[in-house]
């Protein structure tokens, strides 16, 4: 069956706070979306702690709103696209990706929600970034990697509060770099501002991350950034045919209301 809504949110150990989120999660869609197919689909990324229990001790008590799908370790980025990929095969109108580590409000859903008619890709942007500085630095690195190779601003083309229309993130994925990049969701804001589509870049709130650990940092981090960089500029030799057969697809574009 299709669903309306389905939200993709990668999970790795995060035992201290994901029974909160995914109930936060599931009451958004319930509050919102009272007669709609709705679904929330964790990616649980071979969490090392509690993480894979906790979900499964949640999915009796949301049948139908609660998806668990438990993979091998892969990285972030691969846990991202595997959900994607769950949403679209099981027919999603609108995708909506969200990180579990309880650093975003329900509440700004409503924003991206809004637009829906406007654009198939809409991105949110965090007014005031919560983060350790080294990723700070990064992010702002990566920002001007962005401007450089691809001549494109996107104040926050990596944040993990995005909403697509689900045969639009179809087309997408059938352009993403095999393998997966670190970073797809870099590609893909990249992808779809080159084709066209508005992402408007509205402003969310970042809280400040009080569970857990962040599992990129100091040297490994600068690795990261590294890694990135070269992904995108080898991938500027590819985005023009890419944007070529995306602005070929035949989605029906979203109507104002």
């Amino acid at each position: 069956m299709s669903l309306h809504l389905s939200i993709v949110m990668p999970a790795y150990n995060e035992e201290e706070c994901i029974h909160e989120v995914v109930e936060t999660w599931v009451d958004l869609l319930t509050r919102q979306f009272p007669t709609e197919n709705t679904r929330l689909i964790v990616i649980n990324d071979g969490s090392k702690d509690r993480t894979g229990a906790i979900l499964d001790s949640l999915k009796p008590k949301y049948p139908t709103k609660l998806e668990v799908v438990h993979t091998p370790n892969g990285g972030h980025g691969n846990a991202v696209v595997r959900g994607y990929r769950h949403a679209v095969a099981m027919g999603s109108e609108y995708v909506f990706q969200t990180d579990s580590d309880d650093q975003f409000v329900t509440d700004d859903f409503a924003k991206l929600w809004a637009k829906r008619h406007e654009s198939h890709f809409i991105l949110g942007y965090r007014q005031i970034r919560f983060d350790a500085p080294a990723r700070l630095v990064i992010t702002r690195i990566l920002k001007f990697s962005l401007f450089l190779i691809y001549g494109t601003y996107i104040k926050d083309s990596n944040i993990p509060f995005r909403l697509i229309n689900g045969a639009y993130l179809k087309k997408l994925l059938e352009q993403l770099p095999d393998p997966t990049p670190f970073a797809p969701n870099i590609f893909l804001a990249v992808m779809a501002r080159k084709a066209g589509q508005k992402t408007f870049d509205i402003p969310i709130v970042h809280k400040e991350r009080l569970t857990g650990t962040v599992s990129i940092l100091r040297w490994k981090l600068i690795k990261v950034c590294l890694q990135s960089f070269r992904e995108l500029a080898e991938f500027r030799l590819e985005l023009g045919a890419k944007v070529k057969a995306l602005k070929a697809v035949d989605v029906k574009q979203p109507v104002k209301l």
